[in-house]
C-alpha cells in the first residue's frame, strides 16, 4: 500500500513537537480540519538550517508509511521549510527600504566599469571556491591583469567588519582599477555579511568602481542593490570584469559544450542505475528495516527511562521510611524532647539511681543540644 502513495507536499502547523535525544523529531501537522503525525529522522534533519518549535507554519515533503508497531500511518518527512517570512529576511526587507529611501540605491550615484582594468582588487575568503573561480577566469580571458586578493572572512560574526575595512584599504592606497567583493553561494545566515549596513556604506563611499558577486544567481543582498554593477556568481563577475578574445571565447564554447554532454552521459547512466536500485525490493526492505527499527529503540529508551526513574522514586520512599524509625528510636530524639542524661565521672557511667551518688561527687549531664559538668550538692531520695 505505501508504494501507492506519491511523495508529497503537506502544509500546517506543527505541535507536540519532540526533538528525541536519538536526534529523530516526532512532530504532528495540523490545520483546522486534520492532522497528521510526522517523523524527521536524524540523518534527514541534519539538513535543516532552523529548528522546528510548536506553532510554526511549515511545508513538510514526505512520504506515507506506516509504523507497524502501533499500525499507525505518518508522514516521513525529508524537507522541512518555514512558511511566511523569516526573521532575517525582514531585516533584510527594514534596511533594504531604509538604504533605499536615503538614495544608495540610486542609478545616477553608480559608477562606470572599467573597460580594461590593469589591477583587479578581489575581496573575499582566501579559502573559497569564489577565490578560485575568479583567478581561473581572468587569468584565461586576460592573462596580463593583475589580481590582488584582500582575504577576508566572509560569513559568521565580524565578516561584515572585515569586509568593509578591505574595500576602505583599497581606497586608501589606490592600488586597483576596480574591485570584486563577494562568495560562493549559501543560505540566507551564510550571506548575511553582505546583508549588513556597514558593507553597504562602504560600498556606497567607494572611489574605485565595484562588481558585487555574492551567491548564485538567484541570491540577493543589500551589497549587490548598492554595487556598481551585479554580478549572479563569481564567476560571472570575472567575466564582466575583463573582455575576451574572439577565439578563445569560441574555444570555450566548444570545451563547454563536450563537457555537459559528456557529463549528462555520465548523470543520466548513473541516474538509471540509481532508479533501478531504489525500486528493487531488496534495498526498500532493508531502508524499512532500519526505519522501524530506529523508531522501536525510541520507544524501548523511553520506557527503560520511565522504569528507572519509578525505581529509583521507590527506593527513595523506602530509606525515608527507615530514617524515619531510626530517628524515633534515637536517644537524641529522646534529648530533643527535654530530657537529659547523667553519667557519673570520672567513670562514665550513667545514673539510674541517686544511691550511687555521694555528696561532691562529679557528674556529666548532656542535653539535646551541649553538656555540663557539676557536683553533687545534695541528695533527694
Amino acid at each position: 500500500m505505501e508504494q501507492s502513495f506519491p511523495i508529497l507536499w503537506v502544509e500546517g502547523e506543527i505541535s507536540n513537537y519532540t526533538l528525541h535525544s536519538s536526534g529523530h523529531r516526532y512532530f504532528s501537522l495540523k490545520d483546522e480540519n486534520a492532522q497528521i503525525r510526522c517523523v524527521l529522522f536524524r540523518w534527514e534533519g541534519k539538513k535543516l538550517v532552523f529548528e522546528p518549535q510548536d506553532g510554526m507554519k511549515v511545508f513538510a515533503l514526505g512520504s506515507i508509511t506506516v509504523y507497524e508497531k502501533s499500525g499507525q500511518y505518518q508522514l516521513n518527512v525529508i524537507r522541512l521549510h518555514p512558511v511566511g517570512i523569516g526573521e532575517l529576511e525582514l531585516a533584510f526587507q527594514q534596511l533594504k527600504e531604509k538604504l533605499y529611501n536615503e538614495g544608495l540605491f540610486d542609478e545616477a550615484h553608480k559608477k562606470p566599469i572599467p573597460e580594461y582594468p590593469e589591477i583587479i582588487g578581489v575581496v573575499t575568503s582566501p579559502t573559497g571556491a569564489a577565490i578560485r573561480d575568479i583567478i581561473k577566469i581572468i587569468h584565461r580571458r586576460a592573462p596580463g591583469v593583475k589580481i590582488i586578493l584582500y582575504p577576508v572572512r566572509v560569513q559568521s560574526e565580524g565578516a561584515a567588519e572585515e569586509i568593509s575595512q578591505a574595500i576602505k584599504d583599497f581606497n586608501e592606497y589606490k592600488k586597483a582599477d576596480l574591485l570584486i567583493v563577494g562568495r560562493g553561494g549559501g543560505s540566507l545566515e551564510d550571506l548575511w555579511a553582505f546583508n549588513e549596513e556597514i558593507v553597504a556604506r562602504a560600498i556606497y563611499n567607494s572611489k574605485i568602481p565595484i562588481i558585487s558577486a555574492v551567491g548564485h544567481e538567484v541570491d540577493f543582498t543589500i551589497a549587490d542593490f548598492v554595487a556598481d554593477l551585479r554580478a549572479p556568481t563569481p564567476s560571472a563577475a570575472a567575466e564582466l570584469a575583463v573582455k575576451n578574445r574572439a577565439e578563445v571565447i569560441k574555444e570555450v564554447k566548444n570545451l563547454f559544450k563536450t563537457l555537459i554532454t559528456t557529463q549528462r552521459f555520465v548523470i543520466d547512466d548513473y541516474k538509471s542505475r540509481i532508479v533501478l536500485a531504489r525500486e528493487s525490493y531488496g534495498f526498500k526492505k532493508v531502508i524499512d528495516l532500519i526505519v522501524q527499527r530506529a523508531q522501536r529503540t525510541d520507544e524501548l529508551l523511553k520506557s527503560l527511562l520511565k522504569e528507572l526513574k519509578n525505581y529509583f522514586e521507590f527506593k527513595k520512599k523506602s530509606l525515608s521510611l527507615v530514617l524515619g524509625k531510626l530517628n524515633a528510636l534515637s536517644p537524641l530524639a529522646v534529648l530533643e524532647r527535654g530530657f537529659s542524661l547523667t553519667r557519673k565521672l570520672p567513670g562514665m557511667e550513667i545514673v539510674k539511681d541517686v544511691e550511687t551518688l555521694q555528696l561532691k561527687d562529679r557528674v556529666e549531664v548532656i542535653f539535646f543540644k551541649g553538656k555540663i559538668e557539676a557536683e553533687v550538692k545534695k541528695i533527694d531520695e
